[in-house]
């Protein structure tokens, strides 16, 4: 049984990716805003099986759903102030 806690570090890391949170912070950076429109497993830059890990993730409302959401938060464009 994995009892690993998840987080966004170890979200990149399960996904191949740098994982320090300065490699979170640049994929961000880089990466946002990511179209409201579009799902983020279905955002370009993701190799398929990364796309497929995120979709499932949520679809499945696995343990890696809450961390998921929160990558997803962070692509999004930035609310408007009212």
């Amino acid at each position: 049984m994995d009892t690993t806690a998840h987080n966004l570090s170890t979200l990149f890391e399960q996904l191949g990716l740098p994982a320090d949170a300065n490699a979170i912070t640049t994929f961000i950076h880089w990466h946002r805003p990511l179209d409201p429109k579009v799902p983020l497993h279905q955002a370009l830059w993701w190799h398929p099986v990364q796309a497929e890990f995120l979709r499932q993730a949520i679809e499945e409302d696995s343990d890696w759903a809450e961390q998921v959401d929160e990558l997803d938060a962070l692509l999004r464009p930035a609310p408007e102030a009212s």
